[in-house]
């Protein structure tokens, strides 16, 4: 009798856990419903497919044809800029595209080249982003792209990718994972274009636990380094991104850029998917809002400033650029004790650059002067960062 009751009771809480991660982390099923992809839709969706299989593979061959017809979709008339995906291997997609003022070679140099770090363009989305060439053929960064002559080969560079993105806006959790990157410049009508191809490659490592310091729109965030979620009652939650695949579409459009992306991910906790199309949308807005903020701002530096900045933080000896990532993460947390997010007693264990690489040090303290040179409060003086008054 005693077992006969147990196993339902064990079930029941198994199953309630489960809800309600499901409803306090990912929200409800029925609010995240989305209309039924159309057909232009999942024609668009199974041509971006195409690219990602040329970017998981490189015997595949580019097909422009493919390019080209995306290419056709993104910058066509629709009823909305964004719309749910249908499924890939258990994935969920969505699609979103947003227009960007600014001319198209500015916005590859800014935001696509070896010399110019990837969060100053996506400083809501990744805390750090390191292209990685040790593996094989694999290509740097270039320094300048080239324009795409209307009857050229298109310029391919593959390279692998370590992310670490920012805590969630719901959940407060942060990941780190390794993509295979390609990156393609064509000519497509006498338009300039530029592909940019992720394929997850492993499983990412546990989620952890992070918070937002303030308006997202500060870029200030807490790394714990500890397993979990910041809800309330998740702290114990061990969720992982199983899979992820993309394919963003930068188009020359006059005195703007289009750009357009196509994106399915897979995340949960226990083997369960629990993202919705919403969860990716609101992601996509994220980066969005943010983007267009820095690359359309009065503020915003030329390259070469830029650039110059990022070299003298490399060329820094470790022990001197240690201790401005020191100053930072104690920053970071004496916010995170004042905005009420961590314990004040855990002010005393500030996790400082304990095998941190130096590259992603470089990366988050880049964050700190683009804050300066855009007019935004940082969390360090500009002498930190910088070395200079």
């Amino acid at each position: 009798m005693n077992i006969n009751t147990a196993m339902p009771a064990a079930c029941i809480r198994r199953f309630a856990i489960s809800l309600i991660f499901f409803l306090a982390v990912f929200g409800s099923f029925q609010a995240a419903q989305a209309a039924p992809p159309s057909d232009a839709v999942q024609t668009a969706s199974a041509t971006a497919m195409k690219l990602i299989r040329f970017g998981a593979d490189p015997k595949i061959p580019f097909d422009v044809q493919a390019a080209g017809a995306l290419v056709d979709y993104v910058l066509a008339a629709k009823p909305g800029r964004e719309a749910a995906l249908p499924n890939v291997n258990k994935a969920p997609g969505a699609y979103y595209e947003h227009d960007t003022k600014i001319g198209f070679a500015g916005f590859v140099q800014y935001s696509y080249t070896s010399q110019i770090p990837s969060i100053l363009t996506s400083p809501s989305s990744l805390r750090y982003s390191l292209w990685s060439t040790q593996q094989g053929k694999l290509q740097k960064l270039p320094v300048n792209w080239p324009a795409a002559a209307p009857s050229g080969k298109p310029m391919v560079v593959r390279g692998m990718q370590r992310d670490g993105i920012t805590p969630d806006l719901n959940t407060g959790i942060y990941y780190e994972y390794d993509l295979k990157r390609t990156l393609v410049l064509f000519n497509h009508k006498g338009r300039q274009v530029l592909l940019t191809i992720s394929n997850q490659a492993d499983v990412s490592e546990v989620g952890k636990k992070g918070f937002i310091l303030g308006s997202d729109e500060d870029w200030n965030y807490y790394y714990s380094g500890e397993p979990g979620s910041a809800r309330t009652g998740l702290g114990w939650v061990k969720s992982y991104i199983y899979d992820y695949f993309s394919v963003g579409v930068y188009v020359e459009n006059g005195s703007t850029v289009r750009s357009g992306t196509f994106q399915w991910i897979r995340a949960g906790w226990n083997g369960v998917n629990f993202v919705q199309t919403e969860h990716i949308i609101r992601g996509f807005k994220r980066h969005a809002v943010n983007s267009k903020t820095i690359l359309e701002s009065p503020n915003l530096p030329p390259p070469g400033r830029i650039s110059a900045v990022y070299l003298r933080l490399a060329q820094l000896p470790p022990v001197e650029l240690m201790e401005k990532y020191a100053a930072l993460e104690q920053a970071r947390l004496n916010l995170a004790v004042q905005s009420g997010k961590v314990d004040a007693d855990k002010s005393k264990k500030p996790n400082f650059a304990n095998g941190i690489p130096k590259e992603q040090m470089v990366d988050e303290l880049m964050l700190e002067y683009w804050k300066i040179a855009l007019g935004k409060p940082s969390l360090l003086s500009r002498q930190i960062v910088l070395g200079m008054n």
